[in-house]
């Protein structure tokens, strides 16, 4: 049964944010303070590699939807919260950073990986949800880029969720935001161009995704005024900002030869239990890539594959890049180049470690390493 329960864990976190608001005063902070217990246990916790028993659908996936419902109630108690106060402007600067803060934290890393989740089901109603959770990071339309591109593309340069040798976080989410509105254009673009259909109308997945951001926003500024508004739409580019700071950590350095196959050695694994249970198994990063249609509930960690350590410690060292580069990115991509890179992957490491200021380990590599990479 816990095996079942265990994915309720970020709907419980929504859930906690939602009766800060309706609490009020400084416990708009609450949803935020969910991210400092789920980090701690997360990193101080022994990694999770054992396989789920579950067998019943409905119940492995009704934590999904009932997060879809918790996700529109939080901007509702939100709502309502701003507008009973009287507006969000009768707030304290404090009061006005937590419930920023809160609506952040929960839009992101909660909400994103439900919202992968669905975007990865085959049927409309499940692609509905996501296409409406994604509004709540900015990104409606996340499904166009991250299917066919990055599950095309990864660790490739046409791969903006790829983060290059040397980037730092601090500049990757913006990148990556672009890649990622780009590419959702394009992609739509050509396929009315197939159906002849003209891109400059509600037929336009993208539009459609820039007119349901305005509708959320404008019914938060009726009802509670402008200032309520702008904290959400802080909110909403925040959390977009933040997704892809966490995705910054799920393919850091990582590389393929364009047109060759991807494997499982190309991607990072992050097995801590916290993580896949609040990211529903996304960090169970190998297996999912192998096969994008297999629910998060039969994912196979793949422990001799590259593993990264807890990714809300990675996220924290990241925030100072030198400690990251150090004390993580180095260490494990020196490791992938000498065990598991191909010799043409091994030569584009090479340089792109050079073009990162990075040491040459291939120079000197030690024995045992390179015995495992020959």
């Amino acid at each position: 049964m816990f095996d079942y329960l265990r994915y309720y864990l970020g709907p419980l976190c929504v859930a906690i944010g939602i009766s800060g608001f309706i609490l009020g005063n400084n416990y708009l902070w609450l949803g935020f303070a969910t991210y400092f217990v789920v980090a701690v246990f997360d990193i101080l916790l022994p990694r999770d590699l054992a396989n789920r028993s579950i067998d019943n659908e409905f119940l492995a996936e009704l934590p999904l939807y009932i997060h879809v419902g918790l996700m529109i109630t939080l901007y509702g108690a939100f709502t309502w919260r701003a507008a009973f106060d009287g507006g969000a402007w009768q707030w304290s600067s404090v009061q006005m950073l937590g419930a920023t803060a809160s609506l952040t934290w929960l839009s992101a890393v909660p909400n994103l990986p439900i919202q992968h989740e669905l975007l990865h089901h085959r049927d409309r109603f499940s692609r509905a949800c996501a296409f409406l959770l994604g509004a709540l990071y900015g990104d409606p339309v996340r499904g166009l880029p991250h299917l066919h591109g990055h599950h095309i593309h990864l660790g490739t340069p046409q791969d903006h969720d790829t983060a290059r040798r040397g980037e730092t976080m601090y500049t990757f989410p913006f990148r990556a935001t672009w890649g990622s509105y780009s590419d959702a254009w394009r992609v739509e673009s050509q396929r009315l161009e197939k159906y002849a259909k003209n891109k400059w109308t509600l037929a336009n997945r993208c539009l459609q995704a820039i007119a349901l951001e305005v509708i959320i926003l404008g019914i938060i500024g009726i009802a509670a005024g402008a200032m309520a508004m702008l904290i959400a739409l802080l909110a909403i580019g925040g959390a977009k900002l933040l997704i892809e700071a966490f995705n910054y950590y799920q393919h850091y350095g990582l590389l393929r030869v364009p047109g060759t196959q991807y494997d499982r050695r190309h991607l990072w694994n992050h097995l801590q239990p916290i993580a896949r249970a609040m990211a529903v198994e996304i960090t169970n990063h190998s297996d999912h890539h192998m096969d994008g249609y297999k629910p998060f509930y039969k994912l196979q960690p793949d422990v001799a594959g590259p593993q990264m350590p807890s990714v809300f410690l990675c996220f924290m060292l990241g925030l100072v890049p030198p400690l990251w580069f150090r004390w993580v990115a180095q260490p494990r991509l020196k490791e992938w180049d000498l065990r598991f890179a191909t010799p043409d992957e091994r030569k584009l490491a090479r340089d792109a470690n050079a073009l990162a200021g990075w040491p040459d380990w291939q120079a000197t590599p030690e024995p045992a390493a390179l015995a495992q990479a020959s």
